[in-house]
């Protein structure tokens, strides 16, 4: 083998390491990234149940961004996706991705997790919920919330998974009360209420919501592509009043 062979074969050796390595290199500057949008920006999951029905079905994508709760906590209204506050997730719902490259693009937030819920925030810390008004409407701090916009029609009123009366709650401090929009079919808030037969063994704090568990917000559908559309706040709970100040 003469020098410039030898030459030559050294040159394209050391090109390919230096392909390999500036790869690499990308490669954990990507998932770096990656991390970093998932834990402070935004993060993908998916519908685990038919709770949230009709706007929002079993799987679908969705995007879920937290720096609207940096400086302040969700607000009345807002679609927002929460870690398991405890036994409110069947087997099925707390299944996350099940193959190798599914849960490592969870880990750094490309592909959806389980182990989460998503359900819509009706009251936040002090307020009280009461069902249901004559009309059969859900009365959040005396007001009415006017629903029929976004959850699935009912029958006999907006809250039937836990009965149209003689429920209420009042939401302790860093808690919220959350419902799922098709009432029939979602196991949320109303329905973790502790009733007179539940006995003493109840605990009532079940039935709320840790703002620490809250991940973050739900933006917008992303797929599928058919019906990807971005996600808004009902404006019928700016009407509500806020919770009456106690003495």
């Amino acid at each position: 083998m003469t020098t410039d062979e030898r030459t030559d074969r050294t040159a394209t050796t050391n090109g390919s390491w230096k392909v390999i390595r500036e790869t690499v290199i990308l490669l954990v500057v990507a998932i770096g990234l990656a991390v970093v949008v998932k834990t402070f920006f935004v993060q993908a999951f998916y519908i685990p149940s038919g709770s949230m029905e009709p706007g929002l079905v079993v799987n679908d994508r969705i995007m879920v961004e937290k720096p609207s709760y940096w400086n302040g906590g969700p607000q009345r209204g807002d679609v927002v996706v929460f870690a398991d506050p405890g036994d409110w997730l069947d087997d099925d719902e707390d299944a996350g991705p099940t193959g190798l490259v599914g849960r490592g693009l969870a880990k750094i937030g490309l592909y959806p997790s389980g182990g989460h819920l998503v359900k819509r925030v009706i009251g936040v810390a002090g307020d009280k919920i009461v069902c249901c008004d004559k009309d059969g409407r859900i009365t959040v701090n005396g007001t009415p919330l006017a629903e029929d916009s976004f959850i699935d029609p009912q029958d006999d009123c907006d809250g039937p998974m836990a009965g149209c009366a003689g429920w209420s709650a009042t939401v302790p401090a860093g808690r919220l009360f959350v419902m799922g929009d098709n009432r029939d079919q979602s196991a949320d808030s109303s329905f973790h209420l502790c009733t007179d037969d539940d006995g003493p063994s109840c605990d009532k704090d079940d039935a709320f919501v840790s703002t620490d568990l809250v991940v973050g917000k739900v933006v917008a559908l992303v797929w599928p592509l058919g019906r990807a559309h971005v996600l808004h706040r009902p404006d019928g709970f700016d009407d509500v009043a806020d919770p009456a100040k106690k003495d």
